[in-house]
């Protein structure tokens, strides 16, 4: 249904092609994912499928597209609506009034669709995604999930034949994620309704897969097939498909239902030696903790309540950031995960409690003073973007923070900021524009701009949205080494591999409060919603993660 042909595309003013000589074809009425590293063109892809690339994009495309009999080159975005819905990383980028109806029934009202049609319309996608009870509500008092069904639901009501999601579950916490996956899923399978998503979270959205697309540099024209096809050739992988791969299971397992099957002769682990080598492994890094415990904490945060007017956001918070520790707080959205980063920097008053940072206490202290020793990274890259160019923007932080610099140090400075953007992956852009690169390149910007100047604690929030496996994997290894560094990093997630892969300890906030905190094989098993792959299929091993098995004995 869906056809590129010989598919190049510049942006305006780059000298690199967004996709190069793309040929693939997309069958109707089946889910499609679109995969690919970070900055591989995967939102582009998707732009030309509507015509927003090149009409709204500007820049050069030559090849074909159609989509059925449709040119969206020719048609261009105005007109490709009526027959394809998009949706966006960021809802909230589309959302143009207040209420949940109000919503869904804007683009009908703007297409003159009678009164009786439009209600009809409205209420039947309501039903569908299951928003009825919610569509006299404020936007804005919806959560990540509910907010992404609306954004869906006011795509649908056109009844296009085409849905396109960019990064649909990337703001999303994995039970938010799996309502909206199947949704799609439903949507799929009752009407039929061709689906094409790109998603760098590849365990969420394989078990509703039919056909996948792999864009990458090195691949010219793209790969595509069966997903077991496609990732039995690349190397991004989630981890129970890494793990099968390395221990030879086929048919190659895309899930962890698929994969059991391969495990039942493994269901005894106390007497298996990898089983007590991940045991020593677990104690050592247990012992480390305790021994960062043993010294002052960087951050301290006692009896901690803050309030949104009336609302009730914190409260009874008690935890601890050690030098040297990296601790991932979890929770559904809504949950107040980064209302407490928020808090730690100064931008929201406490209404009771006290946070201390390097054993002061910051209250009447200037976000700018605390931020001299709290770097904080938000879930919006563009917030921390200023400069004209990638390393231009790591130097101003280094200038604010230094004050003025001679020649030597200026030197100095800009070989920081070189092995920083060459560590991030980054040296190949650091002329570019931030704001013109994708969302996980920015990411990785904005975290060289707070990082840059070496401050005490690191806040991250949501690091690794728009983010392949290996941009993650690399990511982990830099924080791992500032850990090792005696740097103190807190990491808001919704990211249980991540979490399993990276922190010291694990901390579940749920309605405001700390309710669990401790070593991640423990805590993670104890809420099925934040237990990773590994841990699922070997319940009674303290694996997490496939290195977990990879690095002891094989089974």
């Amino acid at each position: 249904m869906i056809q590129f042909k010989n598919v190049t595309f510049f942006y305006p003013s780059s000298t690199q092609p967004a996709l190069k000589d793309v040929s693939l074809q997309l069958p109707a009425g089946k889910v499609t994912l679109v995969s690919g590293a970070s900055g591989c063109g995967k939102s582009t892809f998707l732009r030309c499928i509507n015509g927003l690339v090149p009409h709204f994009s500007g820049g050069s495309l030559q090849g074909t597209i159609r989509v059925g009999e449709l040119d969206p080159i020719q048609l261009a975005p105005q007109k490709m609506s009526r027959h394809i819905g998009f949706i966006f990383q960021d809802p909230e980028a589309q959302f143009v009034v207040d209420r949940v109806e109000d919503e869904i029934a804007f683009a009908l009202e703007n297409a003159a669709i009678p009164p009786q049609v439009m209600q009809e319309r409205i209420a039947a996608i309501l039903e569908l995604l299951n928003l009825t009870s919610l569509r006299q509500r404020n936007l804005d008092t919806l959560s990540g999930g509910e907010r992404q069904r609306v954004a869906i639901a006011a795509a649908l009501v056109f009844q296009p034949e085409v849905l396109l999601l960019d990064e649909p579950t990337s703001q999303l916490d994995p039970a938010s994620a799996e309502d909206v996956l199947n949704a799609i899923h439903l949507l799929n399978l009752q009407y039929g309704l061709t689906i094409v998503l790109a998603e760098h979270r590849l365990e969420r959205v394989l078990p509703f897969t039919d056909w996948m697309v792999y864009l990458s540099s090195g691949l010219p024209g793209g790969l595509q097939g069966t997903p077991s096809q496609v990732l039995e050739q690349i190397d991004l992988q989630p981890p129970v498909v890494r793990l099968a791969k390395a221990l030879d299971w086929r048919p190659l397992p895309l899930t962890v239902d698929e994969a059991r099957k391969f495990t039942n002769n493994h269901l005894s682990f106390e007497s298996h030696p990898a089983f007590s080598s991940s045991v020593r492994q677990s104690s050592e890094r247990d012992s480390v903790v305790s021994v960062n415990h043993l010294i002052q904490p960087f951050i301290q945060v006692k009896d901690l309540e803050i309030h949104y007017g009336k609302q009730r956001a914190l409260h009874g918070v008690d935890f601890e950031l050690f030098p040297g520790e990296i601790l991932a707080l979890m929770g559904l959205n809504g949950a107040g995960k980064t209302t407490l980063l928020r808090a730690i920097c100064g931008l929201i008053a406490p209404w009771r409690g006290s946070i201390l940072v390097a054993g002061k206490d910051i209250s009447g202290l200037e976000v700018a003073d605390i931020c001299k020793s709290v770097g904080f990274l938000p879930q919006d890259p563009n917030a921390l973007l200023f400069a004209d160019r990638v390393d231009e923007e790591l130097m101003i932080t280094l200038q604010n923070h230094k004050g003025k610099m001679d020649q030597v140090a200026r030197g100095m400075a800009k070989l920081e900021v070189t092995r920083l953007l060459l560590r991030l992956g980054l040296s190949e852009v650091s002329a570019v524009y931030p704001r013109d690169l994708s969302v996980g390149q920015r990411q990785r910007v904005a975290l060289g701009a707070i990082a840059i100047t070496c401050p005490g604690a690191l806040l991250l929030d949501e690091p690794t949205r728009g983010l392949d496996y290996t941009a993650k994997q690399t990511l982990a290894e830099i924080l791992h080494a500032w850990r090792d560094a005696s740097m103190a990093i807190l990491v808001v997630t919704h990211d249980v591999e991540l979490a399993a892969q990276l922190a010291d300890r694990v901390a579940i906030l749920q309605d405001g409060q700390i309710v669990s905190i401790g070593e991640p094989a423990q805590v993670m098993r104890l809420y099925s919603t934040f237990t990773p792959q590994i841990a699922q299929l070997f319940p009674q091993s303290p694996w997490l993660t496939p290195d977990d098995i990879l690095q002891s004995s094989s089974l």
